[in-house]
């Protein structure tokens, strides 16, 4: 798991394949919290029930953090299935 501190507020997400999964809200212990505008809006197959509120990434996922851009190990598709609610419940 790369270095969570190093991940700075509003930077992007993406997966091992460079698509978008999300902006950073803030990262709360060892969970990257999404911003409400683009939790799961963004990403191909994302319910629509899902969007609009906070989504969290397991810090887990975290392959690296390069400036503004925190890659993902899994491609994108893959990301959003592991994406949890606030209280930890997968979506």
């Amino acid at each position: 798991m790369a270095d969570l501190s190093n991940i700075k507020e509003h930077a992007e997400v993406i997966g091992a394949d460079g698509v978008h999964v999300g902006t950073v809200d803030r990262v709360e212990g060892d969970r990257i919290k999404l911003t409400k505008k683009d939790s799961g809006a963004e990403v191909e197959g994302a319910e629509s029930s899902h969007a609009g509120h906070h989504h969290y990434i397991d810090g887990g996922l975290v392959a690296e953090v390069e400036g503004d851009t925190v890659r993902l190990s899994a491609n994108a598709d893959v990301a959003v299935t592991f994406e949890t609610e606030e209280d930890g419940s997968a979506i």
